[in-house]
């Protein structure tokens, strides 16, 4: 099991917590009115069904852009899982009142109670049962999406899955799911215990008071009590995941969501943590370029590592070139007077697009470049991963450079699947990264890349300028690292956490422990100054 598991559930139950609050604060009022006016009703209920439409994914991705809710993190997160659990939470909250024989209403008005009374004293327990039936549903679904939430970096048990789908790790993919399914059957099963008779005796005996009493409402409790219990737990989990507060500044360092950036995200960590007094919180498995890029601007992110061609291509929006210096010197001064950030020189190692083959194919038609693959491309099979299939320097330019045609137009999946789906021949051609370590693990073929459509890959750490102008001892600690970490070094590392299924930290640590003393592979140039520190 990761070590990290105790605190991934605790997010988890925080995310599910919060948004349970919120969702039940909102349906709960907004229920009681709509159970009362037919018109009100389907138009609340019409509204509810639209935004339960809105693929999860998408809903997320919305609302990182939502200045108010911060971008990244927990956030947006809980304001999506209030949203889809409003559905459940409002039907039921309807149809539980609106199913309350007329009859017992009546009496109630005929005894002297209010409207308010009624409501409290009849309708209300009477329709807890079907409430509660909302309630868990709610409940158990808050608990499945709070997995997307990792995406967009908060936290919860999808982190280990996005993780072990980005590296076809099985155990890492059950180790998310399984505590998730263990707590949504938990939290199912705690609601379940009989709660819909022991909430009726509750409002029994909370409105058992004789109504001519001075007092002319008697409030149900158990709805406020059960939504500041939800609070109060949720900010208990989130203070514990905070910690002490810490006297020194933080800084933040992200990550893509797979196994090579949160090896070079924990690179840049331990190299902050060893050579400043700087307390470093990390960020990882954010869901891609842009939202990093998004964060890194905002400030929400202080650094992470990015690569030239993608910067150059799908950040810039240029046209693909194969000068890497070139590359490198123009994204350094784009990024710094459109960004403000700052670009550092290369670790070392350029980690390109590669096109790949199983070995055995490649050895069957003598397949060595990109360009003898066009012969076969109409009998083989695509897949690619989301970005490449959309990017600029992707497929689209890529099969109009070589009129590369597939049988059938490629599939889009996980970056992290296509290497499984080509090893198990569900496809025949994908777009890696020159750098991972299952290319050679799971015996695949890099077809070289003979036409230069593939612009420069040089990992350079990007940097918010606000943050290094506060911190100036942060440029000389990643300046060190420039020329220090070759393609054959990266594969490495990356192999040893895919493959012997070592924690990224422990891998890095290990690393700094041997390169230390070493010179530059190859020698950078001094960093950026595009302004006074």
């Amino acid at each position: 099991m990761p070590p990290d598991l105790a605190s991934r559930i605790a997010e988890h139950l925080a995310l599910v917590s919060l948004a349970m609050a919120i969702g039940l604060l909102l349906a709960i009022p907004l229920g009681v009115l709509a159970a009362r006016r037919p018109v009100l009703a389907r138009l609340a209920l019409a509204a509810a069904n639209g935004l339960q439409t809105i693929p999860s994914l998408a809903l997320f991705g919305v609302l990182l852009t939502v200045p108010l809710l911060g971008g990244i993190g927990p956030a947006p997160a809980v304001v999506a899982l209030s949203i889809y659990a409003l559905l459940p939470l409002l039907r039921t909250t309807v149809i539980g009142l609106q199913g309350v024989p007329a009859g017992l209403v009546q009496a109630g008005l005929a005894l002297g109670l209010t409207r308010r009374q009624v409501l409290w004293a009849i309708e209300f327990p009477l329709a807890w049962p079907v409430v509660l039936t909302g309630i868990r549903l709610a409940t158990v679904g808050s608990v499945g999406l709070a997995t997307v939430a990792a995406a967009i970096g908060a936290g919860g048990l999808g982190v280990f899955i996005f993780r072990g789908i980005a590296t076809v790790d099985h155990g890492l993919i059950l180790a998310g799911a399984l505590p998730a399914a263990a707590l949504a059957l938990l939290l199912d099963g705690l609601l379940g215990l009989d709660l819909g008779r022991g909430g009726r005796r509750l409002l029994a005996w909370l409105t058992s008071r004789r109504w001519s009493a001075p007092v002319r409402v008697r409030p149900l409790v158990l709805v406020p009590v059960a939504l500041v219990a939800l609070l109060l737990v949720a900010l208990l989990l989130i203070a514990l995941l905070l910690g002490p507060h810490q006297a020194k500044p933080v800084i933040t360092i992200g990550s893509k969501n797979f196994t090579e950036q949160v090896i070079l995200g924990e690179l840049l960590v331990q190299q902050i943590e060893t050579n400043t007094s700087l307390v470093v919180k990390r960020q990882f498995d954010l869901g891609g370029t842009f939202v990093l890029h998004e964060a890194v601007r905002r400030g929400q992110v202080d650094g992470y590592v990015e690569y030239t061609g993608t910067a150059w291509t799908a950040i810039l929006k240029r046209p693909p070139i194969s000068d890497a210096q070139r590359v490198w010197k123009e994204t350094v001064k784009r990024y710094q007077s459109q960004f403000d950030l700052t670009v550092f020189p290369s670790l070392g190692f350029d980690n390109t697009f590669a096109i790949l083959v199983r070995t055995g194919d490649a050895q069957r038609h003598q397949l060595h470049t990109i360009s003898d693959l066009l012969p076969l491309a109409p009998t083989m099979r695509g897949g690619f991963g989301f970005e490449f299939l959309n990017r600029q320097d992707g497929y689209r330019g890529l099969s109009k450079r070589y009129g590369l045609v597939f049988r059938t137009p490629p599939r889009e999946m996980d970056l992290g699947l296509t290497y499984r789906a080509l090893a198990d021949g569900q496809v025949d051609v994908i777009a890696g990264n020159a750098t991972d370590g299952q290319i050679a693990s799971l015996k695949l073929t890099h077809l070289v890349d003979d036409r230069h459509y593939f612009p420069p890959y040089q990992a350079v750490p990007v940097f918010n300028s606000a943050t290094l102008r506060r911190h100036p001892q942060l440029v000389g600690v990643f300046t060190a690292l420039g020329g220090r970490l070759d393609a054959a070094t990266m594969r490495e590392l990356n192999r040893q956490v895919d493959l012997e299924q070592r924690q990224p930290a422990e891998v890095v640590r290990a690393y700094l422990r041997r390169a230390a003393p070493e010179a530059p592979l190859h020698p950078a140039p001094p960093p950026p100054a595009p302004g006074p520190w």
